[in-house]
């Protein structure tokens, strides 16, 4: 059984591929141009790095979906895809847990962000907080199936509040996949409506 997917892919609903600026744009290209083997690894750095430090979109790695010459059906390069950003989101948000964890333990550093004028790490603490408390790492896994919204903030307000990294990375790992197959269903439900 086949996943149909919408022609042209997920393209024509990120609109395009280059929502980034500077350097990082050179990172976004090389993952909407990738291919083969190689492609799979770029996507999985650049999943790594959105994880915790890059405010980019997770959606451009379904881009070379068509292109990535695996030998594969599209539909086989898409599992691919999701398979190889959902591991690199994991270790990526795993390497961030191991930062909220010895932030803990630094107070002033946490302090001193918490005084800054954009105090994000309230408003995303407290947007987590209600999810963990109701949902634990089920919520986290559903905070991060969310299409185009930045997950390193979810990640990063998550790691202060739990200690287990097993649980933490299969909740960002499913979380991730979901956010992918999330936005190829709004892609396709997009597209149809054309």
């Amino acid at each position: 059984m086949s996943f149909p997917l919408p022609y042209p892919l997920p393209v024509a609903f990120l609109s395009e591929c280059g929502t980034a600026d500077g350097s990082l744009a050179l990172l976004e290209q090389a993952v909407c141009t990738a291919t083969g083997p190689t492609g799979l690894g770029i996507i999985a750095v650049y999943s790594f790095l959105i994880a915790f430090i890059l405010p980019l979109p997770s959606e451009v790695v379904l881009v070379p979906a068509e292109t990535l010459r695996l030998g594969l059906s599209t539909n086989g390069n898409l599992a691919a895809i999701i398979l190889f950003s959902a591991f690199g989101k994991a270790l990526g948000s795993l390497f961030a847990f191991h930062i909220g964890q010895e932030a803990k333990e630094y107070g002033p550093l946490v302090r001193r962000i918490k005084e800054s004028r954009f105090d994000l790490i309230e408003w995303s603490e407290r947007k987590t907080v209600q999810i963990a408390k109701k949902y634990g790492y089920v919520g986290l896994a559903l905070a991060l199936c969310v299409p185009f919204f930045p997950d390193t903030l979810s990640i990063y307000a998550f790691t202060v509040l739990e200690e287990d990294y097993f649980r933490f990375g299969a909740a960002t790992f499913f979380g991730s996949a979901g956010r992918l197959l999330v936005t190829l269903g709004l892609a396709g439900g997009t597209l149809a409506l054309l």
